[in-house]
């Protein structure tokens, strides 16, 4: 039987502008949705068995896709990788593909603080662990206290709070190419009226500050040592700025937007100008926090 005989559900040369929140992309080879650890691990067996290479995404809210697309099988962890239950006194254990969202409405339902600012970042909650996604000075170092993952050879395993090696949009995972299955949080209680309060504070700020209304990949650059980048590009006159369907958002210049038909030549373009400028008038050299993924 041949790889495409043995995925009854996977699909072939499927868009991955629809799986992005940047809406950019050209086709992956093939395209299947998981939703069990020994889903994954058949699939994962699978791939090696027929040395096609494979990509896990999450809510696609952190990559620039290729226009080429994205060679081999990309995976999306859904059904049991979307479950959130509470666990004894203040943990919770969460799916690697549950949205951050969901997770944040599952802590305030119970009273547990400490996820607030992760209220309107669109990730999934793999993704959030993956690059210890942070806002409004809070990050997921601050409430993560495990992961359960499947390693290279097929295995189950997890790491300790410790060994997660969380640091500035950094952790283990970033680094091993193990795939993240479930998360352990503890979070603490509080006042459900003042934590929901609080959220509600940090989403303002988002739809007030933010280019929500356009698809983008969150924020572009990560935060140089005694600088924000949003602040630089303005300064440097890039805001507005634009190449093809990329533009740097005229409300957050930290933000690159698709406002039509933008592609991933476009945004690579617009980005290497963005440093390349910073560079030479305020000799910072920007990094990219975006991915950028695919051929």
């Amino acid at each position: 039987m041949t790889f495409i005989e043995q995925l009854s559900t996977v699909k072939i040369d499927e868009p991955m502008s629809e799986h992005s929140s940047f809406k950019i992309g050209g086709k992956a080879d093939y395209y299947i949705e998981v939703e069990s650890v020994a889903a994954l691990q058949h699939t994962l067996n699978l791939c090696k068995e027929f040395n096609i290479p494979y990509f896990i995404i999450g809510n696609g809210s952190n990559l620039l896709i290729s226009d080429a697309g994205i060679e081999g099988l990309v995976i999306r962890l859904t059904g049991a990788f979307t479950s959130i239950e509470l666990l004894d006194g203040n943990r919770i254990k969460c799916g690697a593909g549950a949205l951050l969202s969901k997770l944040c409405a599952f802590a305030l339902s119970n009273s547990l603080s400490g996820l607030e600012f992760a209220w309107g970042i669109p990730g999934s909650a793999g993704g959030a662990a993956f690059m210890n996604a942070g806002a409004y000075g809070g990050e997921m170092k601050q409430v993560l206290i495990g992961c359960e993952h499947i390693d290279t050879s097929g295995k189950l395993g997890s790491f300790t709070a410790e060994e997660l090696q969380l640091s500035y949009r950094h952790s283990i995972y970033s680094e091993n190419k193990y795939i993240i299955t479930s998360l352990l949080l503890e979070l603490k209680q509080g006042e459900k009226e003042a934590i929901k309060a609080e959220m509600e504070k940090f989403m303002g700020s988002r739809k007030e500050k933010q280019p929500l209304e356009f698809p983008s990949a969150g924020s572009v650059f990560k935060r140089p040592e005694g600088y924000f980048a949003g602040t630089m590009i303005q300064e440097c006159g890039l805001k507005g700025a634009s190449i093809g369907g990329a533009q740097v958002s005229e409300k957050h210049a930290g933000f690159i937007i698709n406002k039509g038909g933008a592609s991933c030549r476009d945004v690579e373009a617009l980005v290497q100008k963005i440093q390349d400028e910073v560079k030479a008038k305020k000799g910072v050299c920007l990094e990219c926090e975006i991915r950028k993924v695919g051929r």
